[in-house]
């Protein structure tokens, strides 16, 4: 009997415990790529919607914990549009709301300027796009106008007694914005008590690829006055509260849920090795090695690891894909997971795998034909 063929034969003798124990691989697995894929995908939303639109600066309030309690002056727009080198400047005001009637908790309220090139990247399914003179006008992202069951020339009550009428519904690349809506950035402002001020200016520069010009426009802003920051897109991302609380508490929970998933492989080792003292004891006595004792277990202990990252592979792509569809988050998270997060699991699946092994491989190497023989 070839090798490999009796280690699948010793996984499958016991197949309850098998089946067990690759459940808690898979819900180890499962929870590192379904929530580290979460989080990686929202971070990297961000860079792409950054991206797209060619923003090369991000001009925020300094050592602030959260970007939504953050401001400085709208005036500054105009001194960053004097600095040579800054092709544009465009400021924006945001806010965070609920629609609990709908199961909606995390709505984006976007305040950007009409008319500017904010709107570029983004495709107007239907009705027209807010303009300078609109008064208590909105657009909404496809996903959002989906949840709220709203189109073109519907009212929305966006904040107590504050009625908005929507006249565009548009569709973006990313998630983050379809799930949002937009509205004129002068009529936000006052609804969340940021009169003449803005969250952040994104800043477009001559040459986004020319370090120096950056960096030189970069230092020019921060001089105009103190406390302010201008940072990279990719600097701003990584540098956000929520971002790395998210991802912070994935790789977390997913921790913990691994390390049960090791003990269990690990348990299940053990009473095999117990079991089958005997056939050990008769494969030591007939000429098998040591070290190809423990490879025979450390291999069906991989073998496990592998079945475990498979069903939890395929049961956290699912899944994210499941959540995609409730109203609730579905203009938060993307569909997609990352290709190099279920690499990770992978490789975590096999570290499990080896580490849960190895302790009852050694258990098992070290027994010698005549005592494996006499305990039987």
């Amino acid at each position: 009997m070839r090798f490999s063929n009796f280690i699948l034969k010793n996984v499958r003798r016991r197949p309850l415990r098998s089946i067990l124990t690759v459940i808690a691989v898979a819900l180890g697995v499962g929870a590192v790529v379904s929530l580290v894929g979460i989080a990686t995908g929202f971070k990297q939303s961000f860079m792409n919607l950054y991206g797209e639109v060619g923003i090369d600066l991000l001009v925020i309030k300094g050592r602030v914990g959260r970007q939504l309690e953050s401001g400085i002056p709208e005036s500054m727009n105009d001194r960053i549009l004097a600095i040579p080198g800054v092709v544009s400047a465009i400021p924006g005001v945001g806010d965070v709301i609920s629609f609990p009637d709908d199961d909606l908790y995390m709505v984006v309220v976007n305040g950007w300027v009409p008319e500017s090139e904010v709107f570029d990247h983004l495709t107007l399914l239907d009705g027209r796009f807010i303009t300078k003179q609109d008064h208590r006008k909105l657009n909404l992202g496809t996903v959002l106008a989906n949840n709220l069951d709203k189109k073109v020339g519907d009212t929305l009550e966006v904040y107590d007694g504050e009625l908005f009428e929507i006249v565009g519904i548009f569709d973006s690349f990313s998630v983050l914005e379809s799930g949002a809506m937009v509205m004129p950035m002068h009529e936000l402002q006052p609804l969340i008590g940021r009169e003449e001020q803005v969250l952040g200016i994104s800043v477009i520069t001559e040459d986004g690829s020319d370090a120096a010009l950056v960096k030189r426009i970069r230092e020019d802003i921060e001089a105009l006055e103190k406390g302010i920051v201008a940072r990279p897109a990719r600097e701003h991302i990584d540098g956000l509260t929520e971002i790395q609380l998210a991802s912070s508490m994935a790789w977390l929970t997913s921790a913990i849920a691994l390390v049960i998933g090791g003990v269990g492989v690990m348990n299940t080792m053990i009473m095999s090795v117990q079991e089958r003292t005997r056939e050990i004891g008769v494969l030591r006595a007939i000429g098998w090695r040591r070290s190809r004792v423990v490879k025979m277990i450390l291999a069906e202990a991989m073998v496990l690891g592998i079945v475990g990252a498979a069903v939890g592979i395929g049961g956290a792509i699912a899944l994210v894909r499941l959540l995609t569809k409730l109203p609730a988050v579905s203009g938060l998270i993307e569909g997609d997971i990352p290709l190099y997060v279920v690499g990770y699991g992978v490789l975590l699946a096999l570290l499990v795998g080896l580490v849960g092994g190895l302790f009852p491989a050694l258990i098992a190497s070290r027994m010698t034909p005549t005592a494996a023989l006499r305990q039987e």
